[in-house]
């Protein structure tokens, strides 16, 4: 029967918002009774959390790589006898140590080092044995210790661990004084600093973490690289960035995948710190029988799962009705006929052999490779986005961003002071052990006479120190010596080391007494654990262009329908008859614009914002038709006001009643949000003209609601792709308004309302409107209609 598990050390209460924060000492003195003080005493006290938490939890360190709780881990598990080169038991591999039930290394990191919660350090724990979370793990487990489909690790009592060889880089120089030693949270041991990490970790493994007001997201690296960066800025402290760039070109990710970024994004990202790139999956065609193939995902974005990918498309081919509508809105339907028409099924056949399998069998073996792969690239999380943000605490322990050179040089100088310490602690053993030979030479060769002194004297120590001129420490050797060390064997051995230990002084004090030999013992041993741990490249660095979402569209004819009340429709072709559309009882045509499948409609708001509607994407001619406020979102108090439908290159001239008017054409009104965009600015009280065709014409006719008319030429009015209130067309006086302006070439009818309510059409020539020319702004003739406008059309 096995004995009783040992029972972790209880924790002291912590606070509920922060189940890391360390416990307050009993003497924090109490918050001030002072009103006057209490904000400065907030402020203190919240900068002190917030740098605890900074320094203390959420951002690794530069020298070392890790994060409080990481290394505490790892040196934990190295006072425990679990390095690689531990003394293991039966069945342990060679050279390392057997492993431990997690649960008994979390309990001597909190009660030794951690006193914080349990499953706060078995998850650091648990991540540092990821292989797919981290490209070198520290950390040998043993037991499921989760999957990169978000399968959580078993509970500690079950799974157990060991250092992992690499561990090795991190913690064999420790107690070679490399590195200061502080007491831990009770003062009853020592804890290391930092450790004396002899490659850069934290860009090897990377890094995530949120603190307060900051954040990190280093990516992991390829050793090898890190390792020549390493190397080439110790023989040339100057190199240039693009030299630097070539060692390191960028992230090497623990799954692989693709980054299709251009050289000069991650060079910027690299340069300050901050930046994203653009990553994606990568697959292999397979070719089945009967000219069959299939498209399989091996390699994964980091951070993206093979289950988040099948949810991904699940959720296109199968939508939900969003909340508060009755259908699908036409955005689903078109995206899920367009999916459905390329893929027939998708599975995952991932596998211990395969860590990522994913199977895209196409509707039909007639269709393109390469639109299937566009389309799942474009829609699922297989292309996406990836952060970089290289913040953390340097070296003088200040948490900030830093560019890739930054790191490396800290690192450097952080490696340069750890080996001088390690060589300055191995020459002061070393000249230890040499004083220590030199007493027993000394004894050996006048070994009778030092037995008899012994024998003879009340005070060995102090007669050997006089009669031979030892020191204390060797006068203790000499009397601690057994008498098996006084053959003359032992003799010639104590030579040898002497000789041995002699040239190691030299070679010790040459490095500490010459930069360049100690540089040149920097590159050796960085280009031998290069070679002893480094392994090829896994992420590709390629440029690509980005998945498009766009989805092909036959492009045809068709007339889109638009009636009174704000009902629209495609009817296939062109040349369709007004009177043959039906409509609603008390409702009206608006208009019919002949356009293809592949353009817009533009619905113009009261309050001139533009929105667009794919005219692919409205009803079809049979029935009413559909609102058109179910496809845009309107503002509140907002209705649409006017339409218009035509080819991306067509100019139309825009004005307000206020007399106001630009040039737009139909692709400067296109927007992606149904909420659509500012364009037209209208005054208070203002409202906006009908939308007026430019098609080749070179003179504008403005008409006001009191008579007035003006013509000029169109060239006086500007392009406005981004919108604005435009230039002044008329000049109005007080309570008369823009009826609408409209460009010409021959003639334009002037429509409006006589007396009894009847309806009055005028139309204007060239000549009537030669003499209504003027400068634009001006306030134009009367036009002497004997009704009142509201209406100018033009007149082909």
């Amino acid at each position: 029967m096995n004995p009783p598990t040992p029972t972790t050390p209880s924790t002291p209460p912590t606070p509920e918002a922060d189940p890391n924060a360390t416990p307050t000492h009993p003497s924090t003195p109490p918050p001030p009774t002072d009103p006057d003080s209490l904000a400065d005493y907030a402020e203190r006290a919240y900068l002190e959390y917030a740098l605890s938490v900074v320094k203390g939890r959420a951002l690794p360190d530069v020298c070392d790589g890790q994060k409080p709780v990481q290394r505490r881990i790892l040196y934990a598990m190295q006072r425990m006898g679990l390095g690689h080169s531990g003394a293991g038991g039966a069945g342990a591999a060679a050279g390392a140590a057997k492993p431990v039930k997690c649960a008994r290394v979390v309990g001597d990191v909190l009660g030794r080092f951690h006193p914080h919660g349990d499953q706060a350090a078995y998850d650091a724990l648990v991540r540092m044995a990821q292989d797919f979370a981290q490209r070198y793990p520290l950390i040998d487990g043993q037991g499921n210790f989760g999957s990169r489909d978000g399968d959580g690790a078993a509970a500690m009592r079950y799974t157990e661990a060991r250092l992992a060889r690499i561990s090795t880089l991190l913690l064999d120089e420790i107690d070679a004084g490399t590195v200061d030693f502080v007491p831990n949270y009770d003062g009853s041991t020592q804890e290391p600093r930092q450790l004396p990490a002899r490659l850069p970790f934290v860009l090897l493994n990377g890094a995530s973490g949120i603190a307060v007001g900051m954040a990190t997201e280093i990516p992991s690296h390829n050793l090898r690289e890190v390792a020549s960066a390493c190397v080439a800025l110790i023989k040339n402290p100057e190199l240039s960035e693009d030299e630097l760039l070539a060692l390191l070109p960028g992230p090497d990710f623990p799954g692989g995948a693709q980054i299709i970024s251009p050289a000069a994004d991650i060079a910027q990202a690299y340069r300050t710190g901050r930046g994203s790139l653009k990553v994606r999956a990568r697959w292999r065609i397979e070719d089945l029988a009967r000219n069959q193939w299939q498209l399989v995902v091996t390699e994964l974005p980091p951070g993206v799962s093979t289950q988040r990918v099948l949810e991904e498309i699940e959720e296109i081919t199968n939508p939900k009705v969003k909340a508060g509508k009755k259908a699908l809105s036409p955005e689903q339907a078109q995206l899920k006929a367009s999916l459905l028409a390329l893929l027939d099924t998708v599975r995952d056949e991932s596998s211990k052999d395969a860590a990522v399998r994913i199977v895209f069998e196409p509707k039909s073996s007639r269709s393109s490779p390469d639109e299937l792969i566009a389309a799942m690239l474009a829609h699922t999380s297989l292309e996406c986005s990836v952060p970089i943000n290289l913040t953390l605490v340097g070296q003088d322990g200040k948490p900030l961003p830093k560019s890739l050179r930054q790191m490396l040089s800290e690192w450097l100088s952080f490696r340069q002071q750890t080996v001088t310490r390690r060589t300055q602690h191995r020459l002061e053993r070393v000249l230890e052990r040499i004083h220590i030979l030199e007493g027993r030479a000394l004894v050996l060769l006048n070994i009778d006479e030092v037995i008899a002194l012994i024998r003879s004297s009340d005070e060995p120590k102090a007669a050997l120190m006089a009669r031979f001129a030892l020191s204390e420490r060797q006068a203790d050797d000499i009397l601690d010596i057994r008498l098996r060390q006084l053959a003359r064997l032992e003799a010639i051995r104590i030579e040898q080391e002497l000789s041995e230990l002699r040239t190691e002084q030299g070679r010790l004090e040459e490095v500490l007494a010459q930069p360049a030999s100690l540089r040149r013992l920097l590159v050796r041993e960085i280009e031998a654990d290069a070679k002893a741990f480094g392994d090829a490249r896994r992420t590709l660095i390629q440029p690509e262009r980005k998945a498009s979402a766009e989805v092909k569209l036959i492009d045809e004819p068709v007339t889109v329908v638009v009636s009174a009340k704000g009902w629209v429709r495609a009817r296939s072709g062109h040349g369709h008859e007004a009177g043959g559309f039906a409509f609603k009882a008390g409702d009206a045509l608006y208009g019919a614009f002949e356009c293809r499948t592949v353009d817009s409609l533009i619905v113009l708001g009261s309050n001139g914002r533009a929105y667009s509607v794919p005219v692919a994407s409205l009803p079809g001619a049979r029935g009413d038709g559909q609102p058109i406020t179910s496809l845009i979102e309107l503002e509140s108090g907002t209705q649409p006001q006017h339409y218009l439908a035509a080819a991306a290159v067509v100019q139309w001239l825009l004005c307000g009643s206020g007399g106001y008017g630009l040039l737009a054409a139909t692709e400067d009104l296109l927007s992606r949000q149904r909420a659509g965009k500012a364009f037209l600015a209208l005054a208070e009280g203002e409202s906006l003209c009908p939308p007026a065709p430019v098609a080749g014409a070179q003179q504008v006719c403005a008409v006001s609601a009191a008579g007035r008319i003006l013509c000029f030429e169109l060239a006086q009015l500007r392009h406005q792709p981004k919108g604005g209130r435009g230039l002044q067309l008329i000049s109005l006086e007080a309570g008369d308004r823009l009826v609408g302006a409209q460009p010409y070439t021959r003639s334009v009818r002037i429509e409006g309302t006589g007396r009894g309510a009847k309806p009055r059409v005028e139309t204007l020539e060239v000549r009537s409107l030669n003499n209504a020319r003027g400068p634009r702004g001006g306030k134009g003739k009367p036009g002497n209609f004997g009704f009142k406008p509201e209406r100018i059309v033009r007149v082909l």
